[in-house]
């Protein structure tokens, strides 16, 4: 299999590389991270002019790209600049939209594309502990349409989103599959209230309370009751994105420590010289690698009809950079030795950032029972 990206692929790394590394250099992201808004309108708009939202979306529904690779490709270079824009919002939302949407609500992915619309994924809820069928929030069907009434927990950019893609139960039992629908909500809706919060790895996140937030029935994603398959849909390609992201914090963590190896002197010699340092440094070399190898199996597999063999490459890729990376960041900073800890290196906030990831959308320990559990399904 070739694994060569296209001309079109390689452009739009370059530019997506260049635009991070001329524009969001480290202070000026350390700046936005851990601002008031936690995120740059400017640099956002300025990536969708790039084409970086675009590439995220299939040519029916108004993008250019919408492959495997392309979205890989975008994430990748979004974890190298420590990006906290909310491109991982737009990506799931967006495809779920794409996935079960009518004509009215595909129509919404316009926005997306062109960054003028927020969107945010408010599934989780304080209980949830990744389990995608514990949804508690419900939804009630009246006159008038639907009455969300529940919370939902860790909704990135939250408090920005103009627009969310809430998850309710319309029958059925906590933890039933069947039963989960999901609905798209202003985010200025009557009866929302947000209780936002700065993140550990920078950026916000908000708490969402859901008091009688009244909808139309056109809020309605897909069939009543058949959300859950939405869902898994929609949220392994967010598992791609995170870990590609994952893969691009690894490349800069990797990128820094050898140079640091390289010209730090104890001794009179390079710290790298040392046969010690230097065993650590290649074990974590064939990691890297071994994590860019499950990403790209799980970008090759998501475009594919055969569900078990996707959902087990994206579980895999997954628990592949949770693992790696948690390692790769512990070992950078050891390798480092005390400056590694510090605020003012940037490598101690792509750690933060490699740890971070690991728990979106499930961590190591629930993918690696995943992976098993969907092994057995195929059996």
């Amino acid at each position: 299999m070739n694994f060569t990206h296209t001309e079109d692929r390689r452009m739009l790394a370059d530019s997506l590389d260049r635009y991070l590394a001329e524009q969001y250099g480290f202070v000026e992201r350390d700046h936005i991270a851990w601002s008031e808004a936690g995120c740059s309108d400017k640099h956002w708009n300025q990536l969708a002019e790039i084409g970086a939202l675009g590439a995220l979306f299939p040519e029916s529904v108004g993008g250019f790209g919408g492959g495997g690779f392309d979205v890989a490709v975008v994430f990748e270079s979004l974890g190298k600049g420590l990006v906290v824009e909310p491109f991982l919002g737009a990506l799931v939302v967006g495809r779920a939209i794409a996935q079960a949407g009518n004509a009215a609500q595909q129509a919404l992915i316009a926005g997306l594309v062109d960054g003028s619309t927020v969107a945010a994924l408010a599934h989780e809820e304080p209980s949830s502990h990744y389990e995608p069928t514990l949804v508690a929030t419900r939804a009630e069907k009246n006159a008038n349409g639907w009455m969300l009434i529940g919370a939902k927990a860790v909704v990135q950019q939250g408090q920005r989103a103009g627009l969310l893609l809430v998850s309710a139960r319309t029958a059925g039992a906590v933890g039933d599959a069947q039963g989960i629908s999901l609905f798209l909500v202003p985010g200025d809706a009557e009866g929302i209230a947000r209780r936002d919060y700065p993140k550990f790895d920078g950026g916000r996140a908000a708490e969402l309370t859901l008091q009688n937030v009244q909808v139309g029935p056109d809020a309605l994603l897909g069939a009543e009751g058949a959300g859950a398959d939405v869902l898994e849909h929609a949220t392994g390609w967010g598992l791609l994105a995170l870990a590609a992201e994952s893969l691009g914090a690894m490349e800069v963590a990797k990128r820094d420590t050898l140079e640091y190896l390289r010209t730090r002197k104890q001794f009179g010699v390079p710290i790298g010289s040392f046969q010690a340092l230097q065993h650590r440094m290649a074990d974590l070399l064939i990691e890297v690698e071994q994590a860019r190898s499950a990403v790209i199996n799980a970008a090759a597999a998501i475009d594919g009809d055969d569900r078990i063999a996707r959902e087990r490459a994206l579980s895999a890729a997954k628990f592949s950079v949770g693992k790696i990376g948690t390692r790769v960041a512990e070992e950078a900073i050891q390798l480092h030795g005390g400056i590694g800890m510090t605020w003012e290196l940037p490598l101690a906030h792509y750690a933060k950032r490699l740890v971070m990831i690991d728990h979106q959308l499930g961590d190591e320990d629930f993918h690696l029972q995943r992976y098993i559990d969907l092994g057995r399904e195929a059996a």
